[in-house]
């Protein structure tokens, strides 16, 4: 009688493992073996990180093995499994894969098709098409669209954790739980003893070192020692946490009236404004985004402010970037002067104070959290309602929104839900933040999230008008790597853009991010439909892209840039002044967050710039999805140019006081999971 050997992996990780009865049922193209009870005598099956072999008898043949069926029964009470793969050896000696990698619940019946990668139109058997429309069904019934905010992109409908399907959800929960990583943070920060000094203020900058002592690295220690030079203030438009704001000015806003005569003594070349901005020497960092936001008005005892400033930085002769003038407000006259290098250093410097806390603002709401974290939501929700587990592009998307929704679906849970950790410290806490979203989806287009065009858009491309720009630099080297690879992918499975055209479920995928996750906006200009392998491959390196090398550049600088409070201040005590010579020290001190939200402050900044325990980065890809020679290859060639990119950042940060290395591939993970 035919015998059939079937191997079956669980997975590593916590809580994998059940002792509940695990059922098989192998279907083949000649008929099905009995449901089988996968048990040993005398023997722990189904143990974590276990990889256990059954032999199934069957009367006759089966066939070609199409399906293999897991049900899971309990056997005292639910105990979830992990399976990450079932090997059939058929009779005839041959082996066929059936990748899992997904948890079996409940009384559940899990499906699997074997490895092999397959475009809808490949499938032909009524079997084949049966099962990739089941699988749609059951996910579209479980991954649903819901609206947390009127004019945000669309989340998953979950209102916790717990609430999500388990193959989403976190490993460990406590891994993620923010309020005991703060808490945690804050301990290993040794600065407990400040966390409840609300209101109370510190006495001067040095006083600040008192919560920055323990936690000192290279960069926030140059940050702290060189904060308040020009250079370092226009050094992070360049390479700081929020690389994205700087763009050439080519026309001096009306809004913001800079004079000739105001910034001669800064001008090195002889030349006029004019002809400075001629030259193309002049950029502009415009915080408009910001005006009218509401500030965070969760603390009665404690007033804080918000501003919409407009910094105009100069490119000077050895071709630093540095500020020239400051406006703290998008309406100028005699409330609203224009600061000046040359002015009183305390009003010059409160002034960079109020462009770095701006800038702080609309780096983690607008930079970090809508551009990353909320569209790779999108992404993933969108991927899992249209595309199974069977088509190449599901198997090539899956590792970079690994954890997004759920860290997503925590982080409204605990840290930006009313009353959540992001109200306890920041200006923009309260409904600010809400507010700031609202508004910045209506320039969010999808050309944007395409690197090289957004570097285009705001006429940074320049490497010789702007050598030392490392953001835009490592960002085109990771993203031609990303698209090289991506091309690899799709030219093995779309023969020319008619297979593209006709591909019925990338089609959905496409439609179901325009019209359902980014909520059919008209100014989105999101595709609704791809026609040619050349747009696949674009669209494909945005979403990779933007989990990935995005995410890393914007979010694990958090530390190194924002620790030292002064330079990235969360919120402002004081109103912007509204004249000068009216600052001094005691002022700016006042101004600056009190004992308990700087140590707030700081137990976030630390806990986000952590990479998760077991971290996964660019091109690892454990869970073996692809199994044809060339989607292999094509993997391999990718890790390989991976870590050329990474040698070569290795290699230009040598002896720098300032390394810049979010960039590097072996530093960026797979998938916004922090």
């Amino acid at each position: 009688m035919p015998c059939y050997t079937v191997t079956v992996a669980t997975g590593s990780q916590w809580f994998a493992g059940t002792d509940d009865y695990i059922y098989l049922t192998l279907v083949g193209t000649e008929g099905c073996s009995e449901r089988t009870l996968l048990d040993k005598p005398l023997y722990n099956d189904f143990e974590r990180g276990a990889v256990d072999s059954y032999d199934i008898t069957v009367g006759e043949n089966l066939g070609d093995i199409e399906l293999v069926k897991i049900e899971k029964k309990k056997y005292w009470m639910h105990d979830d499994w992990y399976c990450k793969y079932i090997t059939v050896k058929t009779p005839s000696g041959d082996y066929i894969e059936f990748p899992c990698f997904r948890w079996v619940v409940d009384d559940k019946e899990i499906v699997l098709r074997d490895g092999r990668a397959r475009l809808p139109q490949d499938d032909k058997t009524r079997v084949a098409k049966q099962h990739r429309r089941k699988e749609l069904e059951t996910r579209q019934k479980t991954y649903r669209w819901k609206e947390w905010h009127p004019g945000f992109p669309m989340s998953i409908d979950a209102k916790t954790h717990k609430e999500l399907p388990r193959d989403i959800q976190f490993d460990s929960e406590k891994g993620v739980d923010f309020i005991l990583n703060y808490s945690k943070a804050i301990e290993n920060l040794y600065i407990n003893q400040f966390m409840h000094m609300f209101q109370s203020s510190w006495g001067d900058f040095s006083d600040f070192e008192r919560i920055f002592v323990r936690i000192k690295n290279t960069i926030s220690e140059y940050v702290m020692q060189h904060w308040r030079e020009d250079f370092m203030f226009g050094y992070q438009f360049l390479n700081g946490c929020n690389p994205v704001v700087i763009q050439k000015c080519t026309q001096i806003p009306e809004k913001f009236p800079v004079m000739h005569e105001m910034v001669v003594d800064c001008l090195e070349r002889d030349l006029t404004l004019e002809e400075e901005l001629e030259a193309g020497n002049l950029y502009i960092a415009d915080y408009e985004i910001m005006e009218d936001i509401s500030p965070n008005a969760t603390d009665p005892c404690t007033m804080q402010y918000l501003a919409a400033p407009i910094c105009l930085l100069y490119k000077n002769s050895q071709n630093k970037i540095l500020p020239i003038a400051i406006q703290l407000s998008q309406t100028p006259g005699e409330d609203s002067p224009i600061y000046l290098p040359s002015d009183d250093q305390h009003d010059w410097l409160l002034a960079k104070i109020w462009v770095r806390s701006s800038d702080f603002h609309v780096h983690q709401t607008v930079t970090h959290l809508l551009r990353t974290h909320l569209i790779s939501e999108v992404f993933g929700i969108a991927m899992f309602r249209q595309l199974p587990a069977v088509h190449p592009v599901y198997k090539l998307l899956l590792p970079h929104i690994r954890f997004t929704i759920a860290i997503n679906t925590k982080a409204r849970e605990q840290l930006i839900c009313e009353n959540g950790l992001f109200d306890k410290a920041n200006g923009t806490g309260g409904g600010g933040h809400v507010q700031l979203v609202q508004r910045a989806m209506k320039t969010f287009t999808y050309k944007s999230l395409c690197f090289p065009d957004a570097i285009k858009a705001r006429g940074m491309e320049s490497q010789e008008e702007v050598p030392y720009y490392f953001y835009r630099d490592d960002g085109n080297r990771v993203w031609e790597v990303v698209k090289s690879f991506v091309t690899d992918v799709v030219n093995i499975y779309y023969a020319s853009d008619e297979t593209v055209q006709e591909d019925e479920e990338i089609q959905a995928f496409i439609k179901d991010v325009c019209s359902f996750g980014m909520q059919d906006f008209d100014y989105c200009e999101f595709p609704k439909s791809l026609q040619t392998r050349e747009q696949l491959v674009e669209y494909l390196t945005v979403v990779i892209f933007t989990a990935s090398a995005q995410h890393a550049a914007i979010n694990f600088g958090q530390y190194d840039w924002c620790s030292w409070i002064p330079n990235a201040p969360p919120t402002m005590r004081k109103p912007p002044p509204t004249k000068k010579g009216q600052v001094d020290m005691k002022f700016i001190v006042e101004s600056l967050p009190d004992r308990g939200r700087s140590c707030w402050h700081l137990g976030a900044v630390w806990a986000l710039s952590q990479f998760q325990e077991n971290e996964l980065f660019l091109g690892m890809y454990p869970d073996e999805h692809f199994f044809e020679k060339q989607a292999k290859k094509a993997v391999e060639t990718f890790r390989q140019k991976l870590s050329e990119v990474s040698k070569l950042i290795k290699n230009r940060n040598e002896g720098k006081k300032l390394p810049y290395y979010y960039l590097s591939p072996d530093r960026i993970p797979n998938s916004v999971a922090v």
